[in-house]
């Protein structure tokens, strides 16, 4: 199939911005809302919760190769289709648990929605659909789904405090299942084997783990560590900070907007910039803003949280438009799997972590998520990228 339209790619991106803001909030954003809920119900600790959404992070690391190496080979349309069936299975699964096994067991499906559903998983199908032209979509499906949090938390929030936790997750199913899945199956184009376009048979994707990538690798896992951990804690680190209940509350609302407004400005001015430089620069975004809110207390709440949200924002979108830019588009998919895969790793483990660090340290915690965000800044600072593409060789 030749690459979209101009009409097509702006359905294509609105699509997939609106399913990446379901999936988004049903999953990663759910976990902060209903872990309290949950806990008390099954007469649990709210630590064994993030303990199983750690094992659905772990899961979601383990698939996220495969989920690429299909995606090159096929195309997004069914894997991403298929993540939106795990995802209402599992939240279904949460929702009639009376044991923790089952919980458990709710958790680990929606790590598997997630291995196949969130961004690397739409990045891969963008790359495949639009090869080295696909920074811009994955910064406008990015730019959609940073609302994420903003359309999520309030929900979320509402649900527990109105129907309970357990008809919310069956809401979010049903989002899933009835608004998520047709959009996913409309909006992107069904593809042609990679062997089928090339008349050859495809072989195993040759990625080395170079220095580039073991660079990367420990970079992107370092930044999206902190970001995990205060997906999971933003609200108790802004209190124990000096926060006010409204403080907190503005401070929330504004992290969305501020991933986006972020992403605009790297659609927009800094379009022409280098991938490599803008994500360098967005991992020292976080440390300014922290040390705002360590010097200014919980009055340094909102611009703290903007500052986060303006550098994670950005690197968000790094994650899929750096290996593009340093690697090229063969084989994508199956790189950002590798890529990926120590980031959920690494991610996976920032709640739990976080939530007994915050024990021990309180506000003291910005000092920790600031040392790790530049050790990450000036490790990207260590990636080259190549000189010259090698051309084919012609006979002379």
């Amino acid at each position: 199939m030749s690459e979209p339209r101009d009409w097509q790619r702006v359905g294509l991106v609105v699509g997939l911005g609106t399913t990446q803001t379901l999936a988004w909030a049903s999953s990663y954003y759910l976990v902060a809302f209903v872990a309290g809920p949950q806990a008390a119900d099954l007469g649990v600790t709210p630590s064994s919760i993030f303990a199983a959404f750690t094992g659905a992070l772990l899961v979601a690391a383990l698939l996220g190769p495969r989920v690429g190496r299909t995606i090159d080979l096929l195309g997004g349309r069914e894997v991403l289709a298929v993540s939106n069936g795990l995802f209402a299975l599992g939240l279904v699964l949460l929702a009639v648990a009376q044991s923790a096994a089952v919980l458990w067991l709710g958790w680990l499906v929606m790590g598997a929605g997630m291995g196949l559903g969130l961004y690397d998983a739409a990045f891969a199908a963008l790359g495949r659909i639009y090869g080295e032209k696909a920074r811009g979509p994955i910064t406008g499906i990015t730019l959609l789904a940073g609302f994420a949090s903003t359309v999520g938390w309030p929900l979320t929030s509402w649900g527990v405090e109105t129907i309970g936790w357990r008809d919310t997750c069956l809401a979010w199913a049903g989002a899933h299942v009835l608004i998520g899945l047709p959009i996913n199956l409309l909006a992107l184009p069904r593809l042609m084997r990679a062997a089928d376009r090339t008349g050859l048979a495809v072989g195993k994707p040759e990625v080395r783990m170079d220095r580039n990538m073991w660079l990367m690798g420990f970079s992107f896992a370092a930044g999206w560590v902190v970001a995990g951990a205060l997906a999971a804690h933003l609200p108790r680190l802004l209190e124990i900070s000096g926060a006010s209940t409204a403080q907190i509350l503005l401070a929330g609302v504004m992290l969305g907007p501020a991933q986006v407004a972020a992403r605009a400005l790297e659609a927009t001015l800094l379009a022409r910039v280098d991938p490599l430089t803008t994500a360098r620069a967005c991992m020292l975004t976080h440390p300014v803003g922290a040390g705002l809110m360590l010097a200014g207390g919980g009055g340094m709440a909102t611009p703290f949280v903007v500052l986060h949200g303006a550098g994670h924002g950005i690197l968000t979108v790094a994650r899929g438009t750096v290996p593009l830019s340093v690697f090229g588009p063969k084989d994508y998919g199956f790189r950002l799997g590798l890529l990926g895969a120590p980031t959920r790793i690494a991610q996976a483990f920032s709640p739990l972590a976080f939530s007994l660090l915050i024990d021990v340290l309180g506000s003291g915690t910005l000092y920790v998520t600031s040392a790790i965000c530049i050790a990450a800044s000036l490790t990207l600072m260590a990636v080259r990228i190549p000189t010259a593409i090698e051309a084919p060789k012609t006979s002379s």
